[in-house]
């Protein structure tokens, strides 16, 4: 697998050895039409604490992330970590944000949109959400569908078939990114983008945080408290902070 080519204008920092692309949502979304006008599939990635740490053991997810066409920065640790290491990231791109800029993209431009991923009929409820939010959203299809190996040839055919130029895949990291990377180039679509949980926090399965919430950097505080089962995921954060404070340490 190859990804598409990174923009030759995007800036980058890396955290713990992996890729962060400094990009403001204005160049994402500019990026992301070259991309879909070049035609060549492109991954990208979100990037948050939680992926610098998976792929502190999974070689292969880190390769995933720094050959990506874009690594976006999710996430206020992956901000902060920018300014404690001297190269302060200009912009944070949340997944859920980054697919309904998309999908207002989509209303302005026709882009079709396919959603994957997610409970089942949870992608159908995020795309009437966002139907109302912007009409004319072009939507190629939906599938809930799996990231496993053996479902993947169906899951192909039926993405192929729709002929989308957007990808969102939400099976979460990094089951969504190996998905992804192993199949790009049979899919043939031109952007494909691993979302995590934005169709579950879209369509009002998870309540997302209070936007004072996400101005202050507390998302992870307000997810923990709505979803403590994600409690063993999140022991990620400690142990990212520490990670990047004693590399700093060490130089």
């Amino acid at each position: 697998m190859q990804a598409g080519p990174k923009p030759t204008t995007v800036d980058s920092l890396f955290v713990l050895g992996v890729r962060i692309d400094a990009v403001t949502f204005e160049q994402v979304l500019a990026s992301i039409e070259e991309f879909i006008a070049d035609g060549r599939p492109h991954q990208i990635v979100t990037v948050n604490p939680e992926f610098v740490m998976a792929a502190q053991s999974d070689v292969e997810f880190r390769h995933i992330i720094n050959s990506s066409a874009l690594a976006l920065p999710d996430g206020v640790g992956v901000w902060w970590a920018s300014r404690h290491l001297g190269r302060p990231l200009p912009d944070r791109i949340p997944g859920v944000d980054l697919v309904e800029r998309l999908a207002a993209l989509s209303a302005d431009r026709g882009y079709r949109l396919f959603f994957l991923g997610a409970m089942p009929d949870v992608a159908d409820e995020a795309v009437e959400v966002m139907r109302k939010r912007y009409p004319g959203m072009a939507v190629a299809g939906t599938c809930a569908g799996s990231p496993r190996r053996e479902e993947d040839a169906a899951i192909v055919e039926r993405v192929r078939a729709t002929r989308p130029e957007v990808l969102f895949v939400a099976y979460g990291a990094p089951a969504q990114d190996h998905w992804i990377a192993r199949n790009m180039d049979r899919l043939e679509v031109p952007v494909c983008i691993g979302v995590g949980g934005s169709f579950d926090y879209i369509a009002g399965v998870h309540p997302r945080a209070p936007r004072w919430m996400r101005h202050l950097g507390l998302e992870w505080l307000h997810r923990l408290i709505t979803q403590p089962r994600r409690w063993r995921r999140m022991m990620a954060l400690p142990r990212f902070a520490w990670q990047v404070l004693w590399s700093r340490d060490r130089g």
